[in-house]
């Protein structure tokens, strides 16, 4: 039984959730011959009360990261965890993350260590549901021609319930008034959030070094109860839908409220659902669907990735 000891950065429901699904499947690991110890667990208020394991160190420094093996970064942001792992990454060891944002916007600093196998993302993209992994390998042998998806459970929230009569201010209330969305919700409703999950994605399927800023994104705020009911009646759905396709020489990715036939796999996922269709020469239109967010399914997959690492498998590669 070899030792490995894991540290994880922020303690809110994400990782709440993984600390306790690592103790849940204690069993799994003890297969493989593996016992996990949680070195620390980096949070910014100590006298806050958590549901996770008894026994489990909790702290407001970062002075464990020299003991871990492999950390798990749950705190989100741009800048500040890159700050607090810079340190960590550069001694070579692997970081599981589901932070799209600073995968999407530090890229020029993080991709040697992608490139290296030292960086597992499956969860910054429609979080449990595996869409990451078979980009990064099965789907690498068909020649990719385009992608839609809806990436947003917020976006997916006010406009369904705009479809039930309700105008936009009062549907992103209540949107947040159930934690849904921020305040100010302008990552979610901006469409910057599915741009971050749009420019992971594209990396693996368009050009490794695909950047942020040619993204283009259009928010779903300006949308109106009228253009709801306009698409309803020509049989059609109004959803925040991320696109990447050819265009010319190079690639077009848009994030944009579109209108799209009530029998579209997208509109056809769920009102709760994530939604990717993928198409490419070889293997055709795969389409994907799940939950794409939420504690425990985020967990999910961060706890594979861990599993993944443990077993000897690289972390997500961007095309070379």
């Amino acid at each position: 039984m070899r030792t490995v000891t894991v540290g994880v950065l922020g303690s809110g429901t994400v990782g709440q959730d993984v600390l306790n699904l690592i103790e849940r499947r204690q069993r799994v690991f003890a297969d493989i011959g593996v016992e996990i110890v949680i070195a620390g667990v980096l949070v910014r208020d100590v006298t806050k009360p958590r549901a996770i394991p008894a026994g489990i160190r909790v702290t407001d420094t970062c002075d464990f990261l020299q003991e871990c093996n492999v950390v798990i970064e749950c705190m989100g942001g741009v800048d500040r965890p890159l700050d607090l792992l810079r340190s960590y990454l550069r001694s070579g060891r692997p970081l599981i993350t589901a932070n799209k944002a600073m995968l999407a916007e530090r890229w020029n600093e993080l991709r040697e260590y992608a490139l290296g196998g030292k960086l597992y993302y499956e969860a910054s993209v429609m979080a449990g549901t595996p869409v990451i992994g078979p980009m990064s390998t099965v789907l690498r042998a068909s020649t990719f021609t385009r992608l839609q998806a809806v990436l947003n459970g917020t976006c997916l929230y006010i406009l369904t319930q705009m479809e039930a009569g309700k105008d936009y201010a009062q549907a992103l209330a209540e949107a947040q008034a159930l934690g849904y969305a921020e305040d100010p919700p302008t990552l979610d409703v901006g469409g910057f959030d599915t741009a971050h999950k749009l420019t992971v994605m594209a990396r693996f399927c368009a050009d490794g070094d695909f950047a942020y800023d040619d993204v283009q994104v259009q928010g779903i705020d300006r949308v109106t109860p009228q253009d709801i009911q306009d698409a309803h009646a020509a049989g059609q759905r109004i959803k925040l839908v991320a696109s990447l396709e050819r265009d010319g020489d190079g690639w077009a990715a848009r994030v944009a409220p579109q209108r799209l036939p009530n029998d579209h796999p997208l509109c056809t996922a769920g009102d709760n659902r994530n939604a990717l269709v993928y198409e490419a020469e070889e293997s055709g239109t795969l389409i994907f669907a799940g939950g794409g967010a939420g504690g425990m399914v985020t967990a999910s997959a961060m706890v594979g990735d861990l599993l993944d690492y443990l077993l000897g498998f690289p972390g997500h590669v961007p095309l070379h």
